[in-house]
C-alpha cells in the first residue's frame, strides 16, 4: 500500500513538472454548429502541430487547450475567460471573425498576446498591438480576388452575391467592387442577403443570369455558397464561380454533392498537393489521424503553432514566465521574424497584426482541391 502511494505521488509530481515546463496556448472556435468545420479544423491543425513540437523533446513545449464558442460573440468572451481562468499564457484567438472580434478585444485589456489561425477581420487587429493573423485579411483577399480574375482573363462581366450582415463578406466584397473596375471588371449584378432571408437565391441568380454575367463572386462561408451552387444548377445557369477562403470546406459538408462544386475556383494561402516535404508530412499526418484532406483553416491552425514555437525560441522565453511578460516579447519578435510554414514561405506581419504571403489559386476538380499556380 506504502508503495502504491509512493508510486502515485511520484507520478503526479511529474506530471505536475511536465505541465509546469510547458506553455499554456489556449483558442476559441465553432466545435459545434454550422460553422463547425472551420473550427475543428483550426483545432486539429493546432494538435498536431502541438504533438509534433512535444515529441522533439525541445525547450518549448505546449499544453493545448481549444473551448467551443459555437460562432457567437457572447460565448467566445465567456470560453476566452474559460481559458484565462485556466492559465493560458498565448492565445489562438478565435477562428471566425465576429467572436474574434469580441475575444481579440479581452486580449488587449489582458495583454494576453493573440495569433488568430483565420479571423480576418480588420476589426480584429485594429487599434490592438498584440492580436496579430496568421490568415489574409478581409480587404486583401477582395483586392486579391479581382486581380487574379483580371490577370487569368476568368471574365470581365462579374456578378457579386455577398451576405450584408457578416463582416467577413462585406469586408471582403467592399474591396473587390472598389478595385475590380480599375482593372477592366464590369459589375453587372450585386445583389446581397442577411440571415432569415438564406435559403432562397431564386432573385440574386436571377438577376446575375439575366445581366449576362460571366462569373460570380462569393465573398461568403460554405454553407450558403452550396444553396446558391445547387439553386444555380436547378435554373440551368452555369458561370464561372469564384469563391474565397471561407468556402474552403464545402467539399467535406454533410449531404453536400460535391459534383455541384465542380470548376469553383478560390485564392486559399494552402494547396494540399503542394509537393514540399513541409506540406506533405503535415497532410499525411492530419489524413491518417482524422481521415481526411486538411483544408485551409487546419493549415493555419498548424501554422499558428509553430509559429509561437519559433517565436518563443528566439525571444528565449519560459514557461515561468506570466502572459504580460510574453505578450511583450511576441510582440517583438512577430514583428522582426520571418516565418516559413505550410501556408507559405517567407510569412511577416506588420506592426498592426496583418500578415504578408502568397495567395494560391485553387480549383475543384472532381470532387478535390487542385492547384492552378
Amino acid at each position: 500500500m506504502k508503495k502504491i502511494l509512493i508510486s502515485a505521488v511520484l507520478i503526479l509530481a511529474m506530471t505536475s513538472c511536465a505541465f509546469g515546463a510547458a506553455f499554456k496556448i489556449g483558442g476559441t472556435g465553432p466545435l459545434t454548429g454550422g460553422a463547425a468545420i472551420y473550427g475543428n479544423a483550426a483545432k486539429f491543425g493546432a494538435e498536431i502541430a502541438v504533438e509534433e513540437i512535444n515529441a522533439m523533446g525541445g525547450d518549448v513545449q505546449f499544453e493545448l487547450r481549444y473551448e467551443d464558442d459555437t460562432h457567437d460573440a457572447e460565448k467566445a468572451v465567456n470560453a476566452y475567460n474559460a481559458l484565462k481562468d485556466w492559465g493560458m499564457q498565448v492565445s489562438l484567438g478565435s477562428v471566425t471573425s465576429k467572436p474574434c472580434e469580441a475575444t481579440a478585444a479581452e486580449n488587449f485589456a489582458d495583454r494576453i498576446f493573440a495569433l488568430t489561425p483565420s479571423a480576418s477581420s480588420a476589426a480584429v487587429t485594429e487599434g490592438k498591438d498584440n492580436v496579430f493573423q496568421m490568415c489574409f485579411v478581409d480587404p486583401n483577399q477582395g483586392s486579391a480576388s479581382a486581380q487574379y480574375i483580371a490577370e487569368k482573363k476568368l471574365g470581365k462581366k462579374v456578378a457579386v452575391i455577398w451576405k450584408n450582415d457578416d463582416v467577413y463578406s462585406k469586408g471582403i466584397r467592399d474591396t473587390f467592387v472598389e478595385k475590380a473596375p480599375a482593372l477592366g471588371l464590369e459589375i453587372v449584378s450585386e445583389t446581397t442577403f442577411a440571415d432569415g432571408n438564406d435559403n432562397d437565391f431564386s432573385v440574386q441568380l436571377t438577376d446575375a443570369q439575366n445581366k449576362g454575367a460571366e462569373l460570380v463572386f462569393l465573398p461568403m462561408y460554405y454553407q450558403p455558397a452550396s444553396l446558391i451552387l445547387a439553386q444555380a444548377q436547378a435554373m440551368g445557369y452555369a458561370p464561372k464561380w469564384f469563391g474565397v477562403d471561407g468556402m474552403d470546406g464545402i467539399l467535406t459538408m454533410e449531404g453536400f454533392d460535391k459534383s455541384l462544386a465542380e470548376g469553383v475556383i478560390l485564392l486559399t494561402p494552402f494547396n494540399a498537393d503542394a509537393k514540399d516535404e513541409r506540406t506533405q508530412k503535415f497532410v499525411a499526418a492530419y489524413k491518417a489521424k482524422h481521415n481526411e484532406i486538411p483544408n485551409q483553416f487546419a493549415a493555419d491552425g498548424y501554422d499558428c503553432v509553430y509559429a509561437y514555437k519559433e517565436a518563443l525560441e528566439l525571444a528565449k522565453a519560459t514557461p515561468d514566465m506570466d502572459a504580460e511578460t510574453l505578450c511583450a516579447k511576441m510582440i517583438e519578435q512577430f514583428t522582426t521574424m520571418t516565418f516559413n510554414g505550410v501556408t507559405g514561405e517567407n510569412v511577416k506581419w506588420s506592426k498592426n497584426g496583418e500578415v504578408t504571403k502568397d495567395p494560391k489559386g485553387m480549383v475543384i476538380k472532381d470532387g478535390a482541391y487542385v492547384g492552378l499556380d
